[in-house]
């Protein structure tokens, strides 16, 4: 997978977590088009970038515990 297509992945994985619409792990997994392991090593790596992403058994989707803002680019000053 390219470097552009993984940032992409994982802008896709913070706004569905944000909006709490994962859904359980197998299910986010294809909606991803990915392996219930490549996408615990992508959730794995959104934490080691600081994102306090758990799983909330009650809503049964992927949250973050509090606000945070992913930011992957470049911007102009």
């Amino acid at each position: 997978m390219k470097v552009i297509d993984q940032l992409q992945l994982l802008e896709q994985m913070d706004q569905l977590i944000r909006l709490q619409a994962t859904g359980h792990p197998d299910a986010f997994a294809r909606r991803l088009g990915l392996s219930k392991s490549m996408l615990y090593n992508y959730l794995d790596l959104i934490r080691l970038l600081g994102g306090p992403v758990r799983y909330n058994k009650t809503s049964a989707s992927f949250e973050y515990e509090y606000p945070v803002e992913l930011k992957l680019g470049y911007k102009k000053k």
